[in-house]
């Protein structure tokens, strides 16, 4: 996971989230309550690039409009698994804290299309 600049384009940031999150989740102690958590985590950061590849394919503006609200609501239920699980260093805490911030902005962003496209 680099720091590098953000990239413009959505499809790849929302992309890069889902690939990090694979990469973070390998780093994390292997307990019960994590296991469930990672699950969730891979599935809803993977949603967030689905769909927002779906939405640039939608057949209708309605359609747009539903893909990108599962896309804000699927990186903020990435937050909810993010905050829940156990770290075991800091490098890992600041690992998951750069995840937090980046599905927060996706969030945000995907919340500022919707308004702007109702």
């Amino acid at each position: 996971m680099e720091e590098t600049k953000k990239p413009y384009d959505l499809e790849d940031r929302t992309f890069a989230l889902a690939a990090n999150v694979r990469v973070f989740v390998k780093e994390l102690p292997k307990t019960d309550g994590n296991y469930e958590d990672i699950r969730q985590l891979i599935r809803s950061s993977g949603s967030v690039a689905a769909n927002y590849i779906e939405a640039n394919e939608a057949l209708s503006k309605k359609d747009f409009l539903l893909r990108i609200k599962i896309c804000r609501k699927e990186a903020k239920e990435s937050r909810l698994w993010l905050r829940l699980l156990e770290t075991n260093s800091a490098a890992t805490e600041h690992k998951r804290a750069a995840l937090l911030q980046e599905a927060t902005e996706l969030m945000n962003i995907f919340g500022a299309i919707v308004r702007k496209s109702e």
